[in-house]
């Protein structure tokens, strides 16, 4: 079983996650080109514009631990209304295939349509094949382009319908 906790990504715990992260998206990035570490800006994810989680599980020893993190983030307006991007979405290798990743994407959704979005929407690489299927069985669909992610080969996006 998988919990969340509010965070900042300057929390030295999510730092250390998003550290994480980065280092498997350069290592796992294509060859013959470069992954560009972007940076994390901490306003973008603050609780009026978007939501910055800790995913809590266990460790290997399987003590609890944060063992992945993730966050929305306020983007302009899309055709549907207001959007929210998923960013940085990450689950340590050990806590993968039990369902961790996609708690953090549907708690991620919760939020967004909770704040009033009326779409979620991501970048990803087609290289990240796992994490694509996983936003494929969410109900994620290729979209134009909403950015210029150096980092992206592919754009989705999902309505999302309001809180009852």
């Amino acid at each position: 079983m998988v919990t969340f906790r509010d965070a900042t990504p300057t929390d030295p715990i999510a730092a250390a996650l998003l550290d994480q992260y980065f280092a498997a998206r350069a290592e796992g990035f294509p060859d013959g080109r470069e992954y560009r570490r972007p940076t994390v800006d901490a306003a973008q994810f603050a609780p009026s514009s978007g939501a910055f989680l800790l995913v809590e599980g266990e460790n290997l020893a399987g003590e609890p631990a944060d063992v992945g993190c993730g966050g929305i983030r306020t983007i302009p307006d899309g055709r549907l209304g207001p959007r929210r991007e998923v960013k940085h979405v990450w689950v340590q290798p050990h806590a993968r295939r039990i369902g961790a990743g996609r708690a953090l994407m549907l708690e991620l959704e919760r939020r967004a349509r909770e704040s009033g979005a009326r779409e979620l929407v991501l970048d990803t690489h087609d290289a990240q094949t796992a994490a694509g299927a996983l936003y494929a069985a969410l109900g994620f669909v290729d979209i134009e382009p909403f950015n210029d992610n150096p980092n992206a080969t592919r754009w989705l996006g999902k309505p999302l319908l309001p809180s009852a």
